[in-house]
């Protein structure tokens, strides 16, 4: 299968890029396909891998050189982020994903002692940033309708509200929060009046203040998400990042970044699910002949392929453009890309399963699990219908639907 795997990697890479991969690639060497099984099927945080990278400066990757990171930007990030979905899923992608993409609010917004203080430490992998609190039970995609809010209270805020799906949590030194400091009914625009918090998870962890409840999923289990609770929790002014009433649109800066890199994962993932799906059609024999011999199973593996391929050339070239574009062409890059990278991703999968038979959803092989994940991606950071929606208004220029 090495001609296979010599072919899932048709983009041309630059020689920074590639010394990234096999970078990554020998972390991901000592982390094997049992590892990340034992991982999902006990719903184990994979604590040893993202401890690893964060010690060898992966997580930090987008902090600047003049705070004690690499400095790297989206062409690496995304290279990076193939690498780990393909050696071990989206789920191992995701459970490094917030550590990285939580640092540019800090970087962008923070107050000089903020990013003097914590991106030394997170470069050096002492301290981690992996949970973004925004979504609400009432607030999914409208992400203005958040009802969490946080009011001023002498030196400080107070935080009341409900969250839920908050990834990584449990492994966290802070969380970033988005909150309302004006309701909703007394703003111009929706997207005005909410705002940035850095909490400080460790301080209120305990806290009978602060509660969190696991959610029970089927896929990526290993990246555990939660509810949360905050009664009257109290934030320094400080905490605030950037300015109040500004951190809708704050949240959007950088956006377009993270989202080629979710791309970028559902690519490592539809690359593991292919070369599985082929390496067992390669393998199999039914009939007295391989069933990689049968057109009924190579054309679909085939087909997937070139999608697979199709969509990493759209995520590649759009990691090299995106920040020397406008950012209405960046977002149509981004959610391009998403959109194409989740569907190959989701198809590969399938295709897979459906190569190995009955044995597609046997816990012994790990194409039930890439199925699982696949499915996820089509809805994760947004849905296909957003990202089809956003393309239709602004590629297009048809009305807004929603």
């Amino acid at each position: 299968m090495g001609s296979l795997q010599s072919a899932m990697n048709m983009v041309e890479l630059s020689e920074e890029q590639r010394l990234i991969r096999r970078s990554i690639r020998d972390v991901c060497d000592n982390f094997g396909d049992e590892y990340w099984r034992e991982r999902d099927k006990n719903a184990e945080h994979p604590t040893e891998f993202v401890e690893t990278l964060a010690e060898e400066g992966w997580i930090g990757a987008l902090v600047p050189e003049e705070y004690g990171g690499p400095g790297m930007s989206t062409s690496e990030i995304v290279v990076i982020m193939e690498e780990i979905g393909a050696t071990g899923g989206f789920a191992a992608a995701q459970s490094i994903h917030g550590g990285i993409y939580n640092i540019p609010p800090i970087l962008n917004y923070g107050s000089e002692e903020m990013k003097s203080e914590l991106l030394p430490e997170i470069a050096a992998g002492e301290t981690a940033i992996q949970s973004l609190g925004l979504t609400e039970p009432n607030a999914g995609s409208d992400s203005t309708s958040i009802e969490t809010v946080a009011e001023r209270e002498g030196d400080g805020y107070v935080i009341n509200g409900q969250k839920i799906w908050i990834s990584r949590v449990d492994h966290t030194d802070y969380l970033i929060l988005m909150a309302r400091t004006t309701p909703k009914t007394e703003v111009e625009k929706t997207t005005d009046g909410i705002s940035m918090f850095l909490l400080d998870v460790n301080r209120v962890r305990d806290s009978d203040r602060f509660e969190m409840k696991s959610i029970s999923k089927t896929a990526a289990r290993c990246v555990h998400s939660y509810e949360l609770w905050f009664e009257d929790v109290r934030i320094p002014e400080g905490n605030l990042i950037g300015e109040e009433g500004e951190g809708f649109y704050q949240l959007l800066d950088g956006l377009n970044e993270e989202r080629l890199v979710i791309a970028a994962e559902c690519i490592g993932l539809g690359r593991s699910a292919l070369v599985t799906g082929a390496e067992y059609a390669d393998e199999r024999e039914v009939f007295g002949r391989k069933i990689g011999k049968n057109q009924a199973i190579q054309h679909p593996l085939a087909e997937a392929f070139a999608d697979l391929q199709a969509a990493k050339q759209v995520v590649y070239n759009a990691a090299d453009r995106i920040h020397d574009i406008s950012q209405t062409d960046a977002g149509i890059q981004a959610n391009m890309a998403k959109y194409l990278a989740a569907e190959a991703a989701f198809d590969a999968a399938d295709v897979a399963v459906q190569t190995h038979g009955g044995f597609g959803v046997a816990r012994e092989y790990d194409i039930e699990r890439y199925f699982r994940e696949a499915r996820l991606t089509r809805l994760v950071p947004i849905t296909q219908e957003l990202a089809l929606n956003y393309l239709g208004t602004k590629a297009l220029g048809l009305p807004q639907s929603y």
